[in-house]
């Protein structure tokens, strides 16, 4: 287990939250849950059907015949019926489990919702983005991944943040800049210590042509006038972010290259494929996709998560709740 993941079950433990896990149904769902009670790591809520759920020591409850069904259904009237939303439909709406969960963490009734295991991740972001809505000065939602490599020489001793890996298809240059802030935030709040922030490319430093080289540049240039004060770089190709004698040959001038612990990928195709391969090739621990931007924690899992992912993100988020009391 990462030394990451160890801080992050430790801060869990020591200011307990309630979290809810809207996929009863979901083999996995039901492992992490176990173990999540076992470890002590949050106060727990799945969602389903009682007699198909067996998790002693967490609140299962079946949002059909929920005692608060009703008052959940009427709050998700009152803040869609400007959309056309109307009353039954709202009624119908809460019937789903990650429409139910989410309306819990919106009345106060839990702190964070974990999703993903068994659904898309339009099916645990609507939900979020419809009721929770995105965090005061927010322009955009994201995802990052964290990822903990055996390679320690890399990041803060082998933990580095990936994003945005799982959600913006292809974020426009001042979309890339607001990532690249809001994950420089996520970092200092996560993992403590300064970011630095690596905007990754094919190019370094505008050695190369290109759409995807000019966006960067223009994303980088963005994300520093709207934040002087971040170490924030590029753009930068892989090596001369990571590596120390590639980033001095390639970029001497930055403070950034050969230091980078925050990558952010141009777009979800190389961030998908960067973390992928980071977690079949270097065995690395990857934990996300964790969403940034919402007005409470909800995080996404990927479809093909483990028991034990879903732990460590049920975590992340408890650690994000305490973060954001």
């Amino acid at each position: 287990m990462s030394e990451f993941l160890n801080t992050m079950k430790a801060a869990a433990k020591a200011n307990k939250k309630t979290i809810v896990l809207p996929e009863g149904e979901d083999p996995r769902t039901i492992e992490a849950a176990k173990q999540i009670v076992a470890e002590d790591l949050a106060d727990l809520v799945i969602l389903g059907n009682p007699a198909d759920i067996d998790v002693e020591g967490a609140v299962v409850i079946d949002p059909k015949t929920a005692e608060k069904h009703d008052e959940y259904a009427q709050a998700f009237y009152e803040l869609r019926k400007a959309k056309g939303v109307t009353l039954e439909q709202a009624m119908e709406q809460l019937d789903d489990a990650t429409y139910f969960g989410t309306m819990m963490v919106k009345m106060g009734d839990a702190d964070g919702l974990v999703s993903g295991a068994c659904h898309s991740t339009a099916n645990t972001l609507r939900p979020a983005l419809q009721i929770l809505k995105t965090a005061p000065g927010t322009k955009l939602v994201s995802s990052f991944f964290i990822m903990c490599t055996p390679a320690t020489e890399y990041g803060a001793n082998g933990t580095l943040l990936f994003a945005d890996c799982g959600l913006n298809i292809a974020p426009d240059a001042d979309q890339l800049s607001e990532i690249a802030i809001a994950s420089a935030a996520t970092w200092e709040s996560l993992i403590g210590g300064e970011p630095r922030v690596a905007m990754l490319s094919y190019s370094t430093m505008g050695s190369a042509g290109g759409d995807t080289a000019t966006k960067v540049q223009e994303a980088t240039r963005l994300a520093k006038e709207k934040a002087p004060e971040l170490a924030l770089d590029g753009d930068l190709q892989l090596d001369a972010a990571l590596e120390a004698s590639v980033g001095k040959l390639k970029a001497p001038e930055s403070k950034v290259a050969g230091a980078a612990n925050v990558l952010v990928f141009p777009d979800l195709a190389a961030g998908n494929i960067g973390y992928k391969l980071v977690q079949r090739f270097a065995k690395a621990e990857a934990y996300g996709p964790v969403l940034q931007g919402i007005a409470a924690p909800v995080n996404d899992l990927s479809r093909g998560c483990s028991a034990e992912d879903i732990v460590g993100v049920v975590a992340i988020t408890a650690v994000q709740a305490q973060k954001m009391a």
